[in-house]
């Protein structure tokens, strides 16, 4: 399609890759770049642009401007997420006066699209849009309004009553925003349906991928006799996962196979948990620049989530890498995958430990789960086929 000039809003920036949004919006951004698509990017971070993370954006944009995020713990943003009738996420990342005069300044300029990334990052853009009477295209990475309950349950118990108060907000600033856009795109077809009733247009869906060349040679050692999992532990779902994990799973996994070992990977991994959980067989490795040394010596991915929205880049960056993967339902929601083919396991822990033992004492198994994983994602999941998806909602939004 002709080159188009977009100005692209973001609440954070997006490298490092280390979380699943993150990953998402730098490919995004990579592939559609070759393209030829000349982009803007406005960042409200709350982490200072380095040099590196410049160095490896700047090629990709027509410019890059980053506007730093207040503290989370600052008596603003405490007072707004009280008050406001925003939500709490809205409120930490909204109440932004620079942000918003900066904004104001852009779209001032010609845009071909202007794209929000999550609608939590919609109340500094609200007054500047109206002013502007400039259309918009929200992209929404979860049902955040779903999220509110696992989120506060990290919370000290006198705030956890706020949970159901913040649901209630998200909810009705979820109809807001969605309602307020002219196009939303969401990662699943189950997420873009319970937007849909808020849209005043079709939800279009522009699915999670790979970089699947970059997954294509690992190897992965199924007699390693080594279970991994990788998450961003700043998302309570990770947590309770992993807590699920140590708890409950790899005990029982330890009563059949004494030996197994589990791998912990991913930005922000909770130091505490090394003495909370004191076991040789846990290997603490936090964040990771390349999984894919850590893919070729493990043996099996799990993915023991029980909550969350979208769909999980853990998921498909294992299983593009071949890796057999152990997952519940609500791991590989989104996906058009198959129990005992694409993957092995189920919805409660009997499931998941069932799963793991079979593809640790089975290599044919764990083999066969893990290349047909592979295909999928290869022929479903790659970046390229993202990309095309969100360049046909551009296409329906240039000619509007």
């Amino acid at each position: 399609m002709p080159a188009l000039r977009i100005l692209w809003v973001l609440p954070y920036l997006p490298w490092p890759t280390t979380s699943g949004g993150k990953l998402r919006q730098y490919h995004l951004l990579r592939c559609l770049a070759a393209r030829g698509h000349r982009i803007t990017l406005l960042v409200q971070s709350k982490t200072v642009l380095d040099p590196a993370t410049r160095a490896t954006l700047e090629p990709l944009l027509e410019q890059l401007i980053v506007m730093p995020r207040r503290p989370l713990r600052s008596s603003k943003t405490m007072l707004s997420a009280l008050l406001s009738p925003a939500p709490l996420l809205a409120s930490v990342n909204g109440h932004a006066p620079a942000f918003s005069d900066r904004l104001d300044q852009l779209l001032e300029q010609p845009w071909d699209i202007v794209q929000i990334e999550h609608s939590y990052m919609f109340e500094p853009c609200r007054a500047p849009l109206r002013r502007h009477r400039r259309a918009f295209l929200l992209s929404e990475h979860n049902v955040e309004s779903t999220l509110a309950e696992v989120t506060y349950s990290r919370l000290p118990a006198v705030l956890r009553p706020l949970a159901g108060l913040d649901r209630w907000r998200y909810q009705r600033w979820e109809r807001h925003v969605v309602a307020a856009a002219a196009r939303v795109v969401a990662l699943t077809a189950a997420d873009a349906s319970m937007l849909q009733p808020y849209s005043r247009q079709p939800i279009a869906v522009v699915v999670n991928g790979t970089d699947t060349a970059a997954f294509a040679d690992v190897v992965p050692d199924v007699a390693a006799g080594r279970i991994l999992f990788v998450g961003n532990f700043e998302y309570a779902p990770n947590i309770d996962a992993v807590e699920w994990l140590l708890d409950v799973i790899m005990p029982r996994i330890w009563a059949a196979a004494p030996a197994t070992r589990l791998c912990l990977c991913g930005y922000a991994l909770p130091s505490q948990w090394a003495q909370r959980w004191e076991d040789q067989r846990i290997e603490w490795r936090g964040f990771v620049p390349s999984l894919q040394p850590v893919q070729a010596h493990s043996s099996v991915f799990i993915a023991a989530l029980r909550d969350g929205g979208g769909s999980k880049l853990k998921v498909l960056e294992a299983m593009a890498a071949g890796l057999p993967l152990v997952a519940t339902p609500q791991a590989v929601s989104g996906l058009d995958v198959r129990n005992g083919i694409h993957y092995q396991g189920g919805a409660d822990a009997d499931a998941l430990v069932k799963a793991a033992l079979q593809l640790l004492a089975d290599p044919q198994l764990a083999r066969a789960t893990g290349e047909a994983g592979r295909a999928y994602v290869h022929d479903q999941h790659d970046w390229n086929r993202s990309a095309d998806q969100l360049e046909a909602v551009y296409a329906g939004l240039a000619c509007a």
